[in-house]
């Protein structure tokens, strides 16, 4: 069942990978405006299906993936796109670049992310297979807000998966990512109807 969220505030949606997430987003009925991606990925043929206006700011435009890559200035180019498109409220969804300041002072508060651990237990990249190494019992999911700081802003949702004794780094993901799924569209569409009924939407121009 959908969702129902009325509002004018406006979401980009952030994939690098299969947009899975971006895909519940849609069905739980997030107004999605924009998705945008950081290289070729299924998410942008996500987004297509269903019609929502897609963009790719590549690395490989900055430098690709390696030490050359000019972080300030792709999240310049990021953050001038998203501008332009009018965007409210950022949700990372498996976006694999991280991002320099500018988008943080253009979408102060308006930036989520979602991740694969009960934070701030298990922060970074690995937090499934860190999660497995230290024999934890109850790991979970994290929805919260994006900061420079990696995994370290407020958070605003969290959920418990258990471990199991046969879990692999494979099937302990596959269940949080099922968990993140529903948690990450509700938590996007409580934060969009606080806007809504505020009146407080739109970023900050610090130009």
């Amino acid at each position: 069942m959908r969702a129902l969220y009325r509002g004018r505030v406006r979401v980009a949606v952030l994939v690098s990978g299969s947009g899975t997430i971006l895909d519940a987003m849609l069905q739980r009925g997030v107004p999605v405006a924009l998705v945008l991606s950081d290289r070729p990925c299924a998410g942008l043929e996500v987004a297509a299906r269903n019609n929502v206006d897609a963009v790719l700011v590549d690395r490989r435009d900055f430098g690709g993936f390696g030490g050359d890559f000019d972080r300030r200035a792709y999240t310049v180019a990021l953050t001038e796109t998203l501008r332009a498109a009018e965007v409210d409220l950022v949700a990372m969804a498996g976006f694999g670049t991280v991002v320099d300041q500018p988008l943080h002072d253009a979408f102060a508060g308006r930036i989520l992310n979602t991740h694969p651990a009960l934070l701030p237990a298990f922060p970074g990249w690995h937090a499934v297979e860190a999660a497995l190494a230290a024999g934890v019992k109850v790991t979970g999911c994290t929805v919260h807000l994006a900061t420079l700081e990696m995994d370290a802003g407020p958070i605003l949702a969290q959920e418990t998966v258990p471990v199991r004794d046969d879990d692999t780094v494979a099937t302990l993901h596959e269940r949080i990512k099922t968990v993140e799924r529903r948690l990450y569209p509700e938590t996007v569409l409580k934060m969009l109807n606080e806007l809504a009924t505020t009146g407080d939407a739109g970023a900050k121009d610090d130009r």
